[in-house]
């Protein structure tokens, strides 16, 4: 009875439980004999125990997560600022809060880049406006490993350009980090 089960669920490939299922036929076999009711529940019990192992065999223990550090989070950003720009070197995008559509060129990832929590990243990059060097974004880019790469999966306007009679063009914070967390401003 137990065999023909395990050829039914196609694990008998499993050595552990072919070994574990000729002792159970013979003891299904012998106990079923005396009593049909202590027969089906010795099956019953067998069954699943042969079952059970062999799921709890089939089971893999997860590798550790891999650890990134600055120059990974940096040689991500920069495949993802190449991709975003690659039909005319600015990358056509759109405010998070305001809905603008910005056309912006790439300056730099520049510190801080790291780790937040398990798994997410952050990097911080600047980009200039099209047609005004002065007038600079600062954009913040969240990612996380996908099949053992970085990429990225939030992006938001960290500071915007504005301007002063006295400083000219300067970044305008929207918000803060605390302990990692953002706090708006306004």
């Amino acid at each position: 009875m137990v065999a023909p089960l395990l050829q039914k669920s196609r694990i008998t490939n499993n050595p552990i439980i072919s070994q574990y299922s000729k002792k159970m036929t013979s003891t299904a076999h012998r106990v079923g004999s005396r009593s049909t009711a202590s027969g089906w529940c010795c099956w019953l019990v067998s069954a699943c125990l042969i079952l059970l192992s062999g799921t709890l065999a089939a089971e893999t223990i997860d590798p550790p997560p891999t650890q990134f550090y600055v120059d990974d989070i940096k040689a991500a950003m920069a495949k993802h600022v190449q991709s975003l720009t690659v039909q005319d070197g600015y990358w056509h995008t759109v405010d998070d809060e305001t809905l603008d559509a910005l056309v912006l060129r790439f300056i730099q990832v520049h510190d801080p880049v790291r780790q937040i929590n398990q798994g997410v990243y952050f990097a911080c990059t600047d980009f200039h406006e099209q047609g005004n060097d002065e007038k600079i974004y600062d954009m913040d880019f969240w990612l996380a490993p996908v099949d053992g790469v970085l990429k990225v999966f939030q992006t938001k306007v960290h500071k915007e350009p504005r301007h002063t009679l006295l400083y000219g063009w300067y970044k305008h914070p929207r918000y803060t980090f605390v302990n990692d967390e953002i706090e708006y401003l306004y």
